[in-house]
């Protein structure tokens, strides 16, 4: 990955996170937080 790649994901992420705060209400990083730990736990299944 690019250093200019990986800045364009950095600003693409962030705004998609403040456009949800302001506007649209969709409480990202909580759903973004309970996808990750369901993913852990399905990891560990296979631990």
């Amino acid at each position: 990955m690019t250093n200019t790649l990986a800045i364009i994901l950095a600003l693409v992420i962030g705004g998609l996170l403040i456009l949800d705060a302001q506007l649209l209400h969709w409480n990202l990083p909580l759903l973004v937080g309970r996808e990750f730990v369901r993913l852990v736990e399905w990891a560990s299944f296979w631990r």
